[in-house]
């Protein structure tokens, strides 16, 4: 077992991580920018090292600085927390150049996942289901119209090298193509440094299902309960729960075997997640994997009991899954609302300063706030807006619900504006309550309703 591990991340996602360490006797190991000197990761780990300035390019990416803190510190492995670094191959192949062990899957298999194209036509030669589209990239406007016809508008362009929701657009007719294709390679290069493109018909009224699968060296895969993370603002998730009741235990079954081949398709080792778009039949197509931690681990981890941090150090470190598939059936409901430092009233204007007073309401059971807010703190315009994640377990949804409505309205914090009323308004929405929304509802229903409340009641 691994005796001193370096986390290459900042905030909740390093505190999380550390926190694991240290239940495990594991020292560990922070990096921070120049930015976060005063953060509560820094703080909590055993040893800390500066990276560079508050630019994530010259600190959290920076990857030379942080294998030279691993080295330096006789760090045995990095966990890479989720964000920056911990889908990026080249970091990985550089981890194991020099001798450290990167916690999560190899440098060849985040690079045949990570490129959505590849991944796509993979699952496909393994019987996944994927979405009618391109057999492969699409190289002009001309051929990616004939695919469109066939297949029937709308449909989507996606950058291959893509991720949270950057080089998509949806095209709902040949009139649009020549633009959209430009507008979507234009900012593929400009975010991925990779303009490939490929395209997929666009599901209308869908969820967004995904399932963690976990595999280690030694072939043995398990699949964890679906996560239903369909409400969304711009691709990006609002608010996650687990499992999605819709599914009945036998569809759940199924789903979560689909996962399986998927992972073993892709030859796949340690935690990594399968997301699908589930239609109004329940027909579920494979969309991408994500080869890292999600943030929304959380609900996972609190309807199975299973700490995936330490199973992912565990299987790291050449280990067998500490657990087995009968032992990871959903004991009740849980739901996760990121709390982000935004005015979500304002346009969602991200929101910066000093955190006057701070008031988490923890205790109780069936609850869990991860966060690295601490009162006097300063939330800085560099990072991430999101500032923690409150997570409700209930014996079912309407419990779970209920708890994270008694949470959120107990949870106290000034001096950064925050996005708390907007999730306790969507609690109290009828149509989350019957958990029929879909990955459009959010944005485009259930938010422009709330803002023209919001700005009745000024």
């Amino acid at each position: 077992m691994f005796k001193k591990i370096l986390v290459a991340n900042r905030g909740e996602a390093a505190v999380r991580v550390i926190r694991t360490l240290k239940e495990m006797g594991i020292q560990s190991v922070a990096i921070y920018s120049s930015a976060d000197r005063e953060s509560l990761h820094v703080q909590l780990a055993d040893e800390a090292v500066c990276v560079g300035g508050p630019r994530v390019g010259d600190s959290y990416l920076n990857m030379k600085n942080i294998i030279a803190a691993a080295v330096g510190t006789g760090a045995e492995a990095i966990h890479p927390g989720y964000g920056f670094l911990s889908e990026n191959s080249e970091f990985a192949r550089l981890c194991e150049s020099c001798g450290i062990t990167f916690i999560g899957p190899s440098a060849d298999t985040i690079d045949a996942m990570g490129n959505k194209e590849h991944a796509r036509q993979l699952m496909a030669q393994n019987g996944v289901p994927v979405t009618p589209g391109s057999p492969g990239f699409i190289h002009d406007s001309q051929e990616a119209k004939k695919i469109a016809a066939e297949v029937g508008y709308p449909v989507l362009l996606k950058a291959a090298a893509g991720g949270g929701g950057k080089g998509i657009r949806q095209v709902a007719s040949e009139s649009e193509m020549d633009e959209s294709l430009s507008v979507a390679q234009t900012e593929a290069r400009q975010v991925f440094g990779d303009d490939s493109m490929y395209l997929e018909k666009a599901l209308l009224n869908v969820k967004h299902i995904e399932v963690q699968i976990f595999r280690d060296a030694f072939g043995h895969t398990v699949y964890f309960p679906e996560r239903d993370c369909s409400l969304q603002r711009r691709k990006q998730k609002v608010i996650e729960e687990s499992p999605c009741e819709l599914l009945s235990d036998e569809e759940r079954e199924k789903l979560g075997q689909i996962a399986v081949k998927a992972a073993k398709a892709a030859d796949y080792v340690n935690t990594g997640t399968i997301e699908f778009l589930m239609d109004q039949d329940h027909n579920c197509y494979f969309m991408e994997m994500n080869t890292r931690l999600q943030v929304e681990h959380t609900v996972t981890e609190m309807v199975t009991g299973i700490d995936l941090v330490k199973a992912q150090i565990l299987v790291a470190a050449g280990e067998e899954l500490p657990f087995k598939q009968e032992d990871l059936a959903p004991r009740g409901h849980a739901i996760e609302c990121r709390i982000n430092a935004e005015d979500a009233k304002n346009g969602f204007m991200p929101s910066t300063g000093k955190v006057d007073y701070l008031f988490l309401p923890v205790g109780n059971p069936g609850m869990r706030i991860d966060s690295a807010l601490y009162q006097g703190m300063t939330v800085s315009p560099f990072y991430d807006s999101m500032l923690a994640k409150v997570v409700a377990l209930g014996e079912n949804r309407e419990a779970a619900i209920a708890r994270m409505e008694r949470l959120l309205s107990e949870l106290v914090l000034r001096g950064v504006t925050t996005n708390q009323n907007l999730h306790l308004a969507i609690l109290a929405d009828p149509i989350f309550g019957k958990e029929t929304f879909t990955n459009t509802y959010l944005e485009s229903e259930f938010l422009p309703k709330w803002k023209e409340d919001c700005d009745a009641a000024v």
